[in-house]
């Protein structure tokens, strides 16, 4: 396969990559970002806690995943972003670390206080990572401005809390807490299931206008023909785009107010996934050859000039090959084993109660 040929699919791969990401994790992010909501009584949250336990560390692998894809794959690309957005990387990479660390430490003492501080900790940590890749995202659409050689970015730290940044960083909130919420609403039964229920029917019809409202800004005020290596039709797939992704989520919330619930909240679930993946679609065919970003007359900054050789790609294509459908088995096998629903009847005393009750015997 020729240089460009290669440069396409490794741009297509890794927005698969990001997409999977986005929509696996999402719902992990939900889920703790709706602790302080629906988890109010420590059993319940132990409850959803439990629901995203086996796999949220298998859903960040995606991650690890495209940030090594594009070191390999696209060194320009990642040099440029590592280079210029080094501190909103750096609060992605605190927030994943402050994540961690409360899965894996909060149940290291019987003390409620150590438990609900690293529950918060999950929870701030969950709000910092989806504001951060809302707004790097939504600044990625509309194009970073470059200069110099070698080229680099040149927006400051502040100018990207743009409008239009922070309108995507707040949607990216409030799309993650719906997707969790349906995610909770199908993974759990009892009281946990039906305050999910309730936040999607409070919360899903707010994402849906702040989805709306970002799909009709960005395809108006920077339109796919912006972007010199997008051709005529690439602005009418933008709108397809925004359109599946608007209907997706508005068919989601729908569910929601429909009977038979154990049906609707399958075909929810499978409704917000939906939308989340035709929205970074779209910023994907937003950011085909620019790689998100503007340079300056002068400055030549494009996949091409950030990709790596055709010898390097053809061996990581090879690779990929065999890679991609062990990680794709794995996951789909880590959701079958952990597919049953939980409730608190599932959970033992949490460790203040078990004293408790020895304490009165």
């Amino acid at each position: 396969m020729s240089h460009e040929t290669l440069i396409t699919i490794w741009f297509l791969l890794e927005a698969v990559l990001w997409i999977g990401f986005f929509f696996l994790e999402g719902f992990d992010f939900g889920v703790a970002m709706l602790y302080p909501v629906i988890g109010r009584d420590p059993r319940e949250r132990r409850v959803m806690i439990n629901a995203i336990g086996p796999t949220w560390d298998a859903n960040e692998v995606w991650l690890i995943a495209a940030g090594g894809a594009m070191f390999a794959a696209f060194p320009g690309w990642y040099s440029a972003l590592f280079a210029g957005l080094y501190l909103p990387l750096l609060l992605v990479l605190l927030g994943l670390i402050v994540r961690a660390i409360s899965f894996e430490y909060r149940a290291l003492m019987p003390d409620d206080n150590w438990r609900d501080s690293f529950d918060w900790c999950s929870t701030i940590g969950s709000l910092i990572v989806s504001l951060v890749f809302g707004v790097g995202f939504a600044n990625m659409w509309i194009g970073m401005p470059m200069a110099g050689d070698p080229a680099y970015v040149t927006s400051s730290f502040w100018s990207l809390f743009s409008p239009f940044g922070l309108l995507g960083g707040i949607l990216a909130v409030a799309l993650f807490m719906v997707h969790g919420a349906v995610f909770l609403s199908l993974k759990t039964s009892g009281e946990v299931r039906e305050k999910a229920n309730r936040v999607v029917k409070a919360l899903g019809p707010v994402a849906l206008l702040l989805l709306v409202a970002f799909i009709v800004i960005g395809n108006i005020a920077y339109p796919a023909s912006d972007n010199p290596f997008l051709g005529d039709g690439a602005t009418m797939a933008m709108w397809i785009t925004g359109v599946v992704c608007v209907v997706a989520l508005g068919f989601a919330v729908v569910m929601h107010n429909r009977q038979d619930p154990w049906r609707r909240e399958g075909l929810a679930f499978l409704g917000t996934g939906a939308a989340i993946i035709a929205l970074f679609a779209s910023h994907f065919i937003k950011m085909y050859g620019t790689l998100g970003f503007a340079p300056a007359p002068g400055t030549e900054f494009n996949a091409g000039v950030a990709a790596s050789s055709q010898a390097t790609l053809s061996l990581m294509s090879m690779a990929a090959l065999v890679i991609m459908p062990i990680v794709l088995a794995c996951t789909a096998w880590s959701y079958t084993v952990f597919r049953r629903r939980l409730s608190v009847r599932n959970m033992p005393p949490e460790p203040s109660e078990a004293a408790e009750v020895l304490a009165k015997s």
